[in-house]
């Protein structure tokens, strides 16, 4: 009989990234070393673009002098995938978990970020599904509505996934998004076809679609001020 699998849920708020990097790095030692259990940061971060590993920095079509006067940030980081946009009203979640300990390797684990977007969009009516073959992420029809990008070090996962609910999609403008060119960006509020409700109820209906496609057993939710989180430059 398998032990009842716990998530602690922490809802952040807006965070700059830099914060909420160094916050990760943080709670991926204290989940190796067990001093924590499973645990999901529920946030949103200010105008920032991210570039993954590969450095494809190509991608970003701005000139970097030109990021401060709409607004942004550009920040490197040890993620998959390539650059992407996180900004207002978008719904971020971020876990830190033991794949092994949930039987998941990569693959599997991607899959279900995705199944976790794709149900959310159900609820409003919105039919999503995962990319094609080399387009990452989930799709109405050939419109991205989210984006994955996950770090995953000795079994246990960082970054995550990025579900656009009403962002400002002119940010995605400046880059070429996940490295898909010719492709659209969308929002829950342009797909649907229903008033959403308040963005944090929807960002909260994203984490229980979270919490159910990975079948855990119950869940602890806290504030931010439950985390020590080391203030960076903004």
């Amino acid at each position: 009989m398998r032990a009842r699998r716990v998530l602690e849920i922490c809802r952040m708020g807006v965070i700059n990234y830099a914060d909420a990097l160094k916050l990760q790095e943080k709670l991926v030692l204290d989940r190796k070393a067990g001093i924590i259990p499973d645990t999901l940061l529920s946030l949103q971060h200010p105008p920032t673009y991210t570039l993954g590993k590969r450095r494809t920095d190509n991608n970003l079509l701005i000139p970097l002098s030109d990021l401060k006067k709409i607004g942004a940030q550009l920040h490197y980081t040890q993620r998959g995938g390539d650059i992407t946009f996180h900004g207002p009203r978008q719904a971020i979640l971020y876990p830190i978990i033991a794949l092994r300990e949930m039987g998941l390797g990569a693959r599997l684990y991607v899959e279900k970020l995705e199944r976790t977007m794709i149900e959310l969009s159900s609820q409003y009516g919105v039919r999503a599904s995962p990319g094609k073959s080399g387009e990452t992420g989930v799709w109405v029809e050939d419109r991205k509505i989210g984006a994955i990008g996950v770090r995953i070090s000795n079994g246990i996962t960082s970054h995550g996934l990025a579900y656009n609910i009403d962002p400002d999609l002119r940010y995605f403008k400046h880059i070429v998004p996940c490295g898909i060119a010719n492709k659209e960006v969308t929002s829950l509020k342009r797909e649907a076809e229903v008033e959403l409700p308040a963005e944090d109820v929807v960002q909260d209906r994203l984490v229980s679609c979270f919490v159910e496609i990975f079948g855990y057993d119950s869940t602890v939710w806290k504030g931010s001020d439950s985390l020590v989180v080391t203030k960076g430059e903004t």
